[in-house]
């Protein structure tokens, strides 16, 4: 199902990590109807603009790449509003699409849907076969809504709506904030502070020991348009590398990275979060798809990234 360039598309999220990635993928292919909105121009928590904003623009697909995201400490500290927040914006977005009978929409996920210990790697089908990390439990329930809401509209009115899972994702447009990041752009920035302070230790967060995958933001954007010519299935689709690493291989990559020499430490009254979460990402690979960005070249060039925009942040 090859979608007309011309046809327009709306990136909800457009200016995010995931967002930014899928519009530069878009317009690379040629798209020329690309269509977006900031939160301060469409707030998607309310649903009366959302509703206008769909039907004066009418997609033909809608990619919902916006949400409230963050890491372990700010889905540990502000649940309600992980909740709250990502379940307003997916059913008002969606309810909106609906309304206008959007052909082709696509609903992003997170790999924390899927139980603490499931069996590795993650199968799709392992969704909601067991209890969930409790650090970001009210985000992945919020996820878990999406996905489900995509599954009724398709079982309801037959429209080929999908929905993918990816892993951690990392790239340009991160959020490099100490306090909300994620791993990986929050070892970027430490590394990169302790090499300017002549720091003689960088210290993690408990163990070490969880093993996370890791995709490049721009293979994600690459996987979206994919998916949209040639999946359509009520399953939602992982979407990652389907290789892991510990934490603390992951820290000492970013240090060689960033050039720190110093120690690396731990602190082991931080909690480790969910102990590994590897996808499984076989379904996609029968496909065809695959990734092409590896984990060094993209830290690499993520680290390139920050410090290029390293004056604009600070």
């Amino acid at each position: 199902m090859v979608i007309d360039r011309r046809s327009p598309v709306y990136v909800a999220g457009h200016r995010g990590l995931v967002g930014s990635a899928i519009w530069r993928r878009l317009e690379h292919d040629g798209f020329t109807h690309l269509i977006g909105a900031t939160s301060a121009e469409l707030d998607l928590r309310d649903r009366a603009a959302t509703f206008a904003f769909l039907a004066e623009h009418r997609p033909a697909v809608v990619i919902d790449a916006a949400a409230r995201v963050g890491g372990i400490l700010a889905n540990r500290d502000h649940p309600t509003e992980f909740l709250s927040d990502n379940l307003r914006i997916q059913v008002n977005l969606m309810d909106a699409a609906l309304e206008v009978r959007t052909p082709r929409l696509l609903f992003l996920g997170s790999s924390c849907i899927y139980p603490k210990f499931a069996a590795q790697p993650i199968h799709e089908s392992s969704l909601l076969t067991g209890e969930l990390e409790p650090t970001n439990d009210a985000y992945a329930i919020a996820k878990i809504a999406g996905i489900t809401q995509v599954q009724a509209v398709r079982r309801q009115y037959g429209l080929p709506w999908i929905s993918a899972m990816p892993t951690n994702l990392y790239g340009p447009n991160d959020n490099f904030d100490l306090t909300s990041s994620h791993v990986l752009p929050a070892l970027i920035r430490r590394f990169h502070d302790a090499k300017q302070a002549d720091a003689p230790e960088v210290v993690l967060w408990g163990t070490g020991t969880p093993r996370r995958e890791f995709l490049h933001v721009d293979d994600l954007a690459d996987a979206c348009l994919f998916l949209l010519e040639n999946y359509d299935d009520p399953q939602t689709i992982n979407v990652g590398v389907g290789e892991d690493v510990t934490i603390r291989e992951l820290a000492e990559l970013v240090a060689r990275v960033v050039g720190y020499t110093g120690a690396i430490g731990n602190d082991l009254s931080k909690p480790d979060g969910t102990p590994r979460k590897l996808l499984d990402v076989s379904r996609l690979r029968a496909l065809g798809w695959k990734p092409s960005t590896d984990l060094e070249r993209g830290v690499a060039s993520t680290y390139a990234w920050y410090l290029e925009h390293l004056r604009g942040e600070a």
